[in-house]
């Protein structure tokens, strides 16, 4: 019987999930999907390694699942799918390891508490990654779990490119840069030399254009750099997340417009970017077919910020040998790739129109002194390889 390794990332409202096999060393994709709006009207969607639907399911409109819920209904579900199957292990993706958990963890209650001390800097993240973890080891306590982060890959962070300019004592309490979507750039970095040998061993900025994005400095396949620091709201603009913005604006809206950490939270994460600016959605696509001047507008602010941090990465790498874009904007968008490949002409990139509408792998002429390409991320895979070396070490 071959082992397997079930892969969970809970959000607020969703908990997506993927199903790998093990098969002579190799991790393969078995069947994935998500159970969202888990307080609101829940619906269930289960598909194969080729995409056709396993199985679908809708709830009523009101009717609160929950992570518990969902939990229930998604073992369920698996109980078919793990037949011919051995669970070893259970894979989560979590936001914030802090500066404490360098690598994945097999969880237990003592991680688990240690884990919830970083919610204050993963407010919207944290809980949730967390809450199905908890749920589990209450209920099934037999099944190995495998906490996988997204800050551990930027450890490797120079001391400089970790530091605020405050007192150290804050500093030393952790006040300081960690990076995010550190799984998605670790993913890359792990099959960039099957495209680029050259790149993997030089200096690479990544693109990871989402819903949330960010962007990360690689030298010889290590982070030394990215656009998010203290939490994920900061760099880029995001579809709801303001990306960076002046500590002294935050004052103002305390002094001036009365409104207190909950409510800055909530207009920071979930009012701006892409939705704050443009006021019509935080969806590159339909911003993109949008002849509203306010959608052109963020989609130009979101391309400007995008070419001053790529200048910034280039020169914290000394030089730049590559840039990679990835996630669902980087992956599917070749109207934004287009536009930042123009924009990054000084840095000696000659776009391939041809390639880049068929969306690559390379995306770069072959005359381009810097090469550029469009790689599909697997955070899911990543985790689940991390996963399988846990538990293979325990």
């Amino acid at each position: 019987m071959r082992d397997a390794i079930l892969v969970l990332n809970a959000g607020s409202s969703s908990i997506k999930f993927s199903l790998f096999a093990d098969a002579d060393g190799t991790l393969g994709l078995q069947c994935g999907g998500q159970i969202e709006g888990l307080y609101t009207a829940p619906r269930f969607l289960a598909r194969d390694a080729r995409g056709a639907t396993l199985s679908e399911k809708r709830w009523g409109e009101g009717e609160r699942l929950g992570h518990e819920g969902a939990l229930l209904h998604l073992r369920e579900f698996l109980r078919g799918e793990l037949a011919d199957f051995r669970l070893s292990g259970i894979g989560h993706r979590v936001v914030h390891g802090g500066l404490e958990f360098t690598r994945p963890v097999r969880l237990s209650a003592e991680v688990l508490a240690a884990l919830e001390k970083f919610i204050p800097l993963a407010p919207l993240h944290q809980p949730h990654n967390l809450a199905p973890i908890r749920m589990l080891l209450e209920g099934a306590p037999e099944v190995a779990q495998v906490a996988c982060f997204d800050t551990s890959f930027h450890r490797s962070n120079p001391e400089l490119a970790q530091r605020f300019a405050i007192p150290a004592e804050l500093h030393d309490a952790g006040v300081r840069r960690y990076g995010f979507h550190g799984l998605s750039y670790e993913y890359i970095a792990s099959v960039l030399s099957q495209h680029d040998p050259a790149a993997a061993a030089g200096r690479t900025v990544v693109l990871h254009l989402g819903n949330g994005a960010s962007m990360c400095a690689l030298d010889g396949g290590k982070s030394v750099a990215s656009t998010m620091g203290f939490t994920a709201v900061d760099g880029l603009p995001m579809g709801t997340r303001c990306g960076a913005i002046d500590p002294g604006v935050l004052l103002y809206l305390m002094d001036e417009r009365g409104m207190d950490a909950r409510a800055i939270e909530k207009l920071i994460y979930q009012q701006s970017g892409l939705l704050g600016v443009s006021g019509i959605s935080s969806d590159m696509r339909t911003l993109l077919a949008s002849d509203e001047p306010r959608a052109r507008l963020a989609v130009d602010l979101y391309l400007y910020r995008i070419r001053r941090e790529l200048g910034s990465l280039a020169a914290a790498l000394g030089g730049l040998d590559a840039i990679v874009f990835t996630a669902g904007i980087g992956e599917n968008s070749a109207a934004i790739r287009a536009r930042v490949l123009a924009d990054a002409d000084w840095l000696g990139i000659k776009p391939s129109a041809r390639a880049n509408a068929k969306g690559g792998p390379r995306i770069s002429a072959a005359r381009s002194r810097v090469s550029a390409w469009a790689i599909p991320t697997n955070e899911e895979l990543m985790i689940a390889r991390q996963t399988r070396r846990v538990l293979a070490a325990s």
